[in-house]
């Protein structure tokens, strides 16, 4: 059986399942490989999470998209199959996963949100693969549950901190008052926050410059390092694709998909409860923890049944290596529960 074989067939099955969950499958498996995970591991993941989850293929689609017109049903999740049909077809006619970014994706962006920011991270590991069949069916993914919420209404940004947005946020007593079911959607809380009139300029707050992704990275760690929320892991993990797929844009794209990444983790925020990030005092505290080396959480998170172990891990151990802060292996330890509360 070829070491492939689970994952490939994870790719072929319908992006989302159940109540719109997306299906973490495809993504998963990736890391799971990438973290050390045999074909073993890779097939009873993938049997217990179809068992659990009831995956299907992709449903059939009764539309056609059009290059003419492609952007008249986003958002329309039952045109999933003729929007990854369509990017297959352009991936086909352009000749690369390069040449399909730069005619689509930049389009894309204002719905970066899609499925909970789970089409960024089918597109972010597609592109760190290498596979342009798989860009093609993330375009899609990402067509299908696009997500807008909201380009801003033009004012000057007011401050250089991602963490500030935050806390911007939870200053706004009708943002910060929000109640959510415990148990709902992400991408449903995303909307609902961006539906309130307090965050239409929330997209304008960040102002974006050479360092804004390394403190981003900083502050979603911060974030998730004081609150170990399930939310706060998106923030964390999110980070990670989107610096996956920065290098394929043109600079001005750049700073648009920075914005409307945070965006969208100021949407989710207020479901988090709005928590402080870590104090700085806390996290050096946090980074004297004496957590297990990443081989022994990799094995944990290879061991795992669940989609967001295996994600969490592989994105914290990726994004040590770039900003070189022991704390993200301390809070994968802590998530795998190798490590003392």
């Amino acid at each position: 059986m070829s070491p492939q074989d689970a994952l490939t067939e994870a790719r072929d099955l319908s992006a989302e399942f159940g109540e719109t969950l997306a299906n973490h499958a495809a993504m998963v498996l990736q890391a799971q490989a990438l973290l050390g995970g045999s074909e073993a591991d890779a097939r009873r993941f993938l049997d217990a999470y179809v068992a659990a989850n009831g995956l299907g293929p992709i449903a059939p689609s009764t539309v056609t998209i059009r290059r003419e017109d492609w952007t008249a049903r986003l958002g329309d999740r039952a045109a999933e199959g003729a929007y990854r049909a369509f990017f297959r077809a352009e991936l086909a006619r352009l000749g690369s996963a390069a040449a399909l970014q730069r005619a689509y994706l930049p389009s894309l962006l204002p719905g970066i949100a899609a499925s909970a920011l789970h089409a960024l991270m089918r597109l972010a590991y597609a592109n760190d693969a290498g596979n342009a069949g798989e860009v093609a069916e993330s375009l899609g993914y990402w067509a299908a549950t696009f997500l807008p919420l909201g380009a801003g209404v033009g004012a000057p940004p007011v401050t250089d901190e991602p963490a500030g947005v935050l806390l911007r946020v939870a200053a706004e007593p009708s943002l910060a008052g929000m109640v959510f079911d415990e148990e709902g959607l992400l991408w449903h809380a995303m909307r609902r926050t961006a539906a309130m009139p307090a965050f239409a300029p929330a997209y304008d707050w960040l102002a974006v410059g050479p360092d804004t992704l390394r403190r981003m990275a900083r502050d979603a760690l911060a974030v998730f390092a004081a609150t170990m929320e399930f939310c706060a892991l998106h923030a964390l993990t999110g980070t990670h694709w989107l610096r996956l797929i920065l290098p394929v844009l043109e600079p001005a794209d750049q700073e648009r998909a920075i914005r409307f990444f945070w965006q969208a983790i100021a949407a989710v925020y207020p479901k988090m409860g709005c928590p402080l990030p870590l104090s700085e005092q806390a996290a050096a505290r946090q980074r004297a923890l004496p957590a297990p080396d990443w081989t022994t959480i990799a094995a944990a998170a290879c061991a795992s049944n669940e989609e967001h172990d295996i994600s969490l891990v592989y994105s914290a151990r990726c994004e040590e290596a770039v900003w070189n802060d022991p704390l993200y292996r301390v809070v994968a330890a802590r998530r795998m529960g190798l490590l003392g509360a």
